[in-house]
């Protein structure tokens, strides 16, 4: 995995004032190095590092998913990564029940990740949806996007990514088993757990050419640690449907190790599918966290 110098030193990077009191919140796009702010701050200032990435919470694909290595382990306390079931389903819902312990608890969270979701759900509330029948779920997973979205109202299309399937299929998912859009059920939201007031929330925002090229090199770095070597050891396990499975790059490198593409193809895939992931998590960020504190992240040199 990257070394120091891969990602930006944030030693020189000025941040806000940081209560020893208060939790930090910090988002950013993937490869942003959200994960080496958070060791900074837990360093200097004290507290444990809580994962808010809605994959990196699964055992199996470590590397792939960038979960923190035994270095940055030995560094500080960190919580709530690779504690769920290759195989399992796990919901925004799941992780604010497995959060709320470490709320209540003596350490300050320092909570980092890429998923917009966890964010508003944490400091905007969360409905309280009932789970989705297997039969419903197993027909939505036969469907195709374009007719998952055909299943919205307006309102609720207007809310989501509409390429990002998980959350479109979760949507509708709802319709089909409540009877009532998911925007409906997120209209009769709980207060939230966590008021962004009560938080230091800092969202990362690196230039864009920096930024892909940092996309590029963490991949390369994957592949020096041996992703390759994680997917063979869990292609006996590999199931598209599994949420785990949703990994970037997962799926090319499943086909790598079958002989199914060759290397350069398969970086050249993964690398751009991250690009247009983190491009998607920028427009959220930009749209949705106008309040959280920037942290610009320029160019070097």
């Amino acid at each position: 995995m990257p070394e120091p110098g891969f990602f930006p030193r944030f030693s020189e990077i000025a941040l806000p004032e940081i209560p020893n009191d208060r939790p930090v919140l910090i988002a950013g796009p993937t490869a942003s190095g959200k994960s080496a702010l958070a060791l900074r701050i837990a360093e200097e200032r004290g507290g444990v590092i809580v994962n808010a990435d809605a994959l990196q919470v699964f055992d199996g694909w470590r590397i792939l998913t960038a979960r923190p290595g035994a270095q940055d382990l030995a560094r500080a306390a960190h919580l709530l990564y690779g504690h769920v079931p290759h195989d399992a389903r796990y919901s925004a819902g799941d992780w604010l029940r497995d959060l709320r312990p470490i709320l209540a608890g003596p350490a300050r969270p320092i909570i980092v990740g890429g998923t917009g979701l966890c964010f508003s759900a944490l400091t905007e509330g969360l409905a309280e949806i009932p789970p989705t029948p297997p039969e419903v779920r197993a027909e939505a997973d036969a469907l195709s996007l374009e007719a998952l979205i055909g299943g919205l109202d307006a309102p609720t299309r207007s809310g989501l990514d509409l390429q990002n399937r998980a959350r479109v299929q979760r949507a509708w998912e709802v319709a089909r088993a409540t009877g009532r859009q998911i925007a409906d059920w997120q209209a009769a939201t709980s207060p939230p757990d966590l008021p962004l007031a009560s938080a230091i929330p800092l969202v990362l925002r690196p230039e864009v050419p920096w930024l892909d090229a940092r996309i590029a090199a963490r991949f390369d770095a994957m592949l020096e640690a041996g992703v390759l070597e994680e997917a063979r050891a869990m292609r006996p396990l590999w199931d598209p449907s599994h949420q785990s499975a949703r990994a970037i790059g997962a799926a090319e490198l499943i086909a790598l190790a079958d002989g199914l593409l060759e290397i350069e193809a398969a970086r050249q895939r993964v690398v751009l599918a991250t690009r247009q992931y983190a491009k998607r998590q920028r427009t959220w960020f930009r749209n949705r966290m106008k309040s959280w504190t920037p942290i610009p992240l320029p160019s070097p040199g």
